[in-house]
């Protein structure tokens, strides 16, 4: 039997003491073929992503993958980041965290368990491989 990597558990570590200590944890994510999130926000490949409870919904951080929902630019995004494409986590605030090895990741499995597969996987080039849903107008306005 193969041992269970120690990657899932340090993120899921680390992601409770950012919160526990007030700090706000980001996630930085080496973009391929099997990650989805935005292609607007990738960077040389790259995104940084805060996973606050405040800013995302339904976060569910399993042994394999990252799923949840957060806003960009006024608009729900579902991601989905295999945990083999994670490279850091660390508290915005103070720097501390801990980088980690980017192995090949696998592709969403979307059972049919599942109500919603990703749909648009981004590659490492920042292009979508799949049509994007269209648009829809926030319900939120600006207070001053």
């Amino acid at each position: 039997m193969q041992e269970t990597s120690t990657k899932p558990y340090l993120i899921r570590a680390l992601h409770e003491w950012c919160t526990d200590n007030g700090y706000t944890p980001y996630l930085v994510v080496t973009v391929d073929e099997n990650t989805v999130v935005p292609p607007a926000h990738v960077r040389d490949g790259q995104i940084t992503l805060n996973i606050s409870h405040l800013a995302t919904h339904q976060l569910t951080m399993g042994n394999e993958y990252i799923e949840f929902a957060s806003r960009f630019n006024g608009q729900v995004e579902q991601l989905f980041i295999p945990v083999a494409a994670v490279s850091a986590l660390y508290a915005r605030e103070t720097g501390v965290g801990m980088g980690f090895e980017v192995s090949p990741s696998h592709a969403y499995p979307g059972g049919d368990d599942t109500a919603e597969s990703p749909a648009s996987p981004v590659s490492a080039a920042g292009a979508a491989t799949t049509g994007a849903d269209a648009p829809r107008s926030s319900h939120l306005k600006v207070v001053k």
